[in-house]
């Protein structure tokens, strides 16, 4: 198995996020050769078109990340039905200037969790909208709309009853970057 390096966007700043304590967890459930590597997305500013020229240093930091990954996986909450403002913004840094998107034909995948009764189903529609738009290959099946009081414990780690659900769509989604990665 070759190794592959994957690039997490974690779209909550907030401290106890459960996406963040979600990706966080998933390293523990990773085979021998797939590195994880969370991004930083707090310090971007505002995606500004006239900073092409000259893009601030985190959104170049951000574009290396990406451009150096073998996948991206999104793990994203649900803010008013769509994905935050945040995530958006570090989408807008790395896929810009046109025709210089990071992005471009990076294999997607896409988790989220959230306390609603519906996990992350719009956000995640969503961000498929705009993934597919950045030509990227989104994983498909199977979907992951978590519940947070069912996949993480009280100390933030996923919960034994989850872990062969949340293995089996990580699995999936390796196999996924794989099969567009060569």
């Amino acid at each position: 198995m070759s190794d592959l390096t994957i690039a997490l966007l974690v779209g909550s700043l907030r401290k106890d996020s459960f996406n963040r304590k979600l990706a966080d967890a998933l390293p523990a459930l990773a085979p021998d050769g797939v590195r994880f590597q969370i991004q930083r997305i707090d310090d971007l500013p505002l995606y500004n078109q006239d900073d092409d020229d000259n893009p601030p240093e985190a959104a170049t930091r951000l574009k290396q990340a990406i451009t150096s990954a073998d996948g991206v996986l999104f793990v994203t909450p649900e803010y008013n039905r769509s994905v935050p403002g945040v995530l958006k913004n570090a989408i807008d840094h790395a896929s810009r200037p046109s025709g210089q998107s990071a992005f471009a034909g990076k294999p997607a995948g896409i988790l989220g969790v959230s306390i609603g009764a519906i996990g992350t189903a719009c956000a995640q529609q969503h961000l498929r909208t705009i993934l597919a738009y950045l030509d990227m290959p989104t994983l498909g099946q199977p979907e992951m709309f978590l519940a947070a009081d069912k996949v993480l414990d009280e100390g933030g780690h996923i919960a034994a009853g989850s872990r062969d659900f949340i293995e089996g769509w990580l699995d999936a989604y390796l196999d996924f970057v794989r099969r567009h990665s060569s």
